[in-house]
Order: C-alpha cells, then sequence, then structure tokens
C-alpha cells in the first residue's frame, strides 16, 4: 500500500501510515507538511495561526478556499506554473476545509523516520523543504527526494509528471 498526502493532508496521511505497519509499502508526501507530535498544520505558522483561527471562526467552522489571487501571486497564474485554464480547475474543485483538523494535535505512534516515504518537493515554492522535512531525508535509513519544476499544485501543473512520481514509489 502506498499512501499519498498533499499539502495539509501529509499530517493525517502520515499518522495514518505510522499505524498500518508491515502493510505500508511507502509514503509519498507532495509539497506537504509533516505530523510532528504534540504538534498541529498551524502550528508552524506563528504570525499565521490567529489568521487562520478567525477565518475558521467567521466561516462556520471552516476555512474557506483560497481565491483565484491566493494561488497565483499578485495575479500572474505563472508564479505557480498553472495555466488560465488549471487555475479555473482549481478554484472549481475548491471547497471548505474543517478547521477543527488544522488546530488538533497530531499524534504518533511511533517515529516518521522508521517509515519508507518519498518527498515531493516542489521547486517554485522555494528549493529547500522545511526544516523538519529536511532532517528526515538527512537522518531516516528510507527517505527519498522528488523534485518538480512546478508549484504547489502538481496535480493540475504537471500531473503525468507526478503520476510518474508516484509510480515510481509505488514500483520502490
Amino acid at each position: 500500500m502506498v499512501l499519498v498526502g498533499h499539502s495539509y493532508s501529509g499530517i493525517p496521511v502520515g499518522q495514518a501510515a505510522v499505524r498500518i505497519g508491515d502493510r505500508l509499502k511507502r509514503l509519498v508526501l507532495v509539497d506537504s507538511n509533516i505530523p510532528e507530535d504534540g504538534e498541529s498544520f498551524v502550528s508552524a505558522w506563528p504570525d499565521g495561526r490567529a489568521m487562520v483561527e478567525a477565518a475558521i471562526a467567521d466561516h462556520g467552522g471552516c476555512w474557506p478556499p483560497p481565491a483565484a489571487p491566493d494561488f497565483a501571486p499578485d495575479g500572474m497564474v505563472g508564479d505557480q506554473g498553472l495555466s488560465v485554464e488549471q487555475l479555473e480547475r482549481l478554484m472549481a474543485d475548491a471547497v471548505p476545509h474543517p478547521g477543527a483538523t488544522l488546530t488538533g494535535p497530531a499524534v504518533l505512534e511511533r517515529p516518521l523516520e522508521e517509515l519508507p516515504a518519498t518527498y515531493v518537493k516542489c521547486l517554485l515554492d522555494g528549493p529547500d523543504p522545511m526544516p523538519a522535512v529536511a532532517n528526515l531525508l538527512a537522518e531516516a535509513a528510507d527517505w527519498r527526494l522528488a523534485e518538480l519544476n512546478t508549484g504547489h499544485w502538481p496535480m493540475y501543473s504537471q500531473p503525468a509528471e507526478l503520476a510518474e512520481v508516484l509510480l515510481e514509489a509505488a514500483r520502490s
């Protein structure tokens, strides 16, 4: 079994992966956060936590989907490697996110470094993985890095390239 998590979903997928045991062939994290025991998705956002919590409170317990300018900074679609059509599809697919999942702490039954994993870094979001991921890539026995020259939504901007990374993870 291969589990894949993108962005926020790296946290619940990572928690599930540590519980699966020997049935897990590989965890794939696509430009995602990783669970850290006792920490939430917004724990790493000291300045943004209050903004996220306020947005959740203002929208009936859900974090609203981003607006088009949030996906393409300064109105430049190319900043995330998305065409106008890809951005329109992404916007059409976006839905509110249950707020409690963003603020609740992760619980890990064992360390992530014990898992076989591939981390997919989308380079238009910056060349380096976040520090917690960089540490796992450097220290964990079976963590691999794959890079895609695109923004945070490769399932829209480079679906074929992302599929190749996922197939390789399934083969390993």
